[in-house]
């Protein structure tokens, strides 16, 4: 089992590298069909990203690539949102036993939602014109950008996907900054929200740490291999195959 986890971190921490695809809608769905609890694989999952963000989120701040204004703005909203989905989901397991449920039928939808924003990102993404919400200065979308954070935040609590991707698009769409900018303020913001859901869902037991340290050793040397090989990798062909198969590991655990 261990070897297997370690070659799983090894391939996921390669695709990331290579393609920047999240590794949350990658790994979370393969650890639901080998037969891991929903819940297991999705505190398991966070507290991963949580780790790998971290770094990320150093690497990024000495680069002075975050706008910390946007993080702190997207936060106030993200982690309300992610306490208000992980509390649901002890609320519901307490009076109603379907978590496993509700968090697998989650995990498809959003799925499917991640594999359409990649697709969208991939083909739309250097065609997005400028539009009214991206030249108002941040202090005057500060209610929809903390709106924002709570509706995705919510969802990262409830499958540990999206910190990325999803608020990735979002960010696209709706402010205007370099795309190292973008990544790393994405990046950061991930990291403040993958810890506090992992946290969560480390107090309800949702956390396996041997699982998730296999997972680790496996992906950072993937991850370097991967970011090395990117820039001669027709990047957005295989972000439109990986998009493909989350769209059908999600249509599958509908």
């Amino acid at each position: 089992m261990s070897v297997s986890i370690l070659l799983m971190g090894v391939l996921v921490g390669f695709l990331v590298g290579l393609t920047g695809v999240g590794g949350a809608s990658l790994l979370t769905p393969i650890l639901v069909m080998i037969g891991i609890n929903p819940s297991i694989a999705v505190g398991t999952d966070l507290l991963y990203n949580s780790v790998t963000k971290f770094f990320g989120t150093i690497q990024h701040w000495r680069q002075k690539t975050i706008d910390f204004r946007l993080v702190k703005y997207l936060a106030m909203g993200s982690i309300p949102g992610v306490i208000v989905s992980v509390t649901l989901l002890k609320l519901f397991e307490s009076f109603y036993h379907n978590q496993e449920t509700i968090i697998k039928h989650a995990l498809g939808y959003v799925l499917i939602l991640v594999a359409a924003a990649t697709l969208f990102k991939v083909f739309f993404g250097n065609k997005i014109k400028e539009n009214r919400w991206q030249l108002k200065p941040l202090e005057e979308k500060k209610g929809l950008t903390i709106t924002t954070g709570a509706v995705l935040g919510f969802i990262v609590g409830l499958t540990s996907i999206g910190s990325g991707s999803l608020f990735a698009i979002a960010m696209l769409y709706l402010f205007r900054m370099s795309a190292p900018r973008l990544v790393g303020t994405d990046i950061a913001h991930a990291f403040f929200l993958a810890t506090t859901a992992g946290l969560l869902h480390a107090s309800m037991g949702n956390v396996n740490y041997g699982l998730a340290l296999n997972l680790l050793a496996g992906s950072v040397p993937g991850v370097l291999i991967g970011s090395m090989l990117s820039a001669k990798a027709p990047t957005n062909a295989l972000r439109t195959v990986i998009a493909s198969l989350v769209l059908i590991s999600g249509l599958k655990l509908i």
